[in-house]
């Protein structure tokens, strides 16, 4: 359920990925005798938080502390996190759901600033005749990976998403992550206030819920896939935060 990754995909501000290939051996000054033995290599100077994305409870906190109480000042360091990290993630694998939000508000892509609430929410599920339960991983199908490539600065500039109400309620659930096709998973820009990315901020670091972003539903609404086996194993970078993923579902 990823998106591929190359130095166009948009991402989040500062962010960016360059991979460049070695070929040892090939190269002036170097002793390998290609004839015996050639392969390439792969070098990759990347943010860990381009393209799919798994975010961790430590990737987010509010007023500089995280989830369970932790403070920056006791954790964070500049070789990563000595808590939370990505690491500690167990591989998850679960019951999964996606909601179809194009379908429901009859639109090829969902308007960016589109909040959805817990009633939208309950009138998808009822459409789809499914139900959230404990344990899930709760994905929204927007549409909004169209936009790549398309509109690459509407993509980044706002997004649809679920608001504060819908997060509660989905936390109440007991949801293991919540996620879908867009870069941050919330309604943005957030327009209860000056925040930046509240949901996350109250889903990381209050709840303990991890976050999913820009993972690819299409295939899975196209053949009105509701709910299925999510399984994912992310790569362990002790001390990081967020990583790229390739999530599979099976169904």
């Amino acid at each position: 359920m990823a998106v591929p990754i190359d130095k166009h995909l948009p991402a989040f501000c500062h962010r960016s990925f360059n991979l460049y290939n070695i070929q040892p051996g090939e190269q002036g000054g170097q002793t390998l005798d290609p004839s015996k033995f050639s392969f390439n290599d792969e070098l990759v100077t990347a943010w860990t938080g381009v393209g799919t994305q798994l975010n961790g409870i430590g990737h987010i906190g509010i007023n500089n502390v995280y989830y369970n109480g932790n403070k920056a000042q006791d954790f964070v360091t500049v070789e990563g996190v000595k808590k939370l990290g990505i690491e500690k993630v167990p591989p998850i694998v679960t019951r999964a759901v996606v909601l179809d939000m194009v379908a429901y508000y009859n639109k090829a892509i969902v308007p960016g600033g589109t909040e959805f609430t817990v009633s939208d929410i309950q009138a998808v599920l009822k459409k789809q005749n499914i139900e959230i339960k404990k344990g899930d991983v709760v994905l929204f199908n927007t549409g909004w990976l169209e936009l790549i490539d398309k509109d690459n600065k509407q993509f980044l500039e706002v997004e649809p998403g679920i608001g504060m109400e819908a997060a509660k309620w989905l936390a109440d659930k007991g949801i293991v992550a919540f996620g879908g096709d867009t870069w941050a998973s919330e309604v943005y820009p957030n327009s209860y206030g000056s925040e930046e990315f509240p949901i996350n901020q109250y889903m990381l670091a209050k709840r303990g819920i991890y976050n999913l972003e820009l993972i690819d539903t299409r295939p899975l609404v196209k053949e009105k896939v509701w709910e299925f086996l999510f399984v994912l194993g992310q790569p362990l970078y002790v001390g990081s935060t967020q990583v790229n993923i390739n999530p599979v579902a099976i169904y």
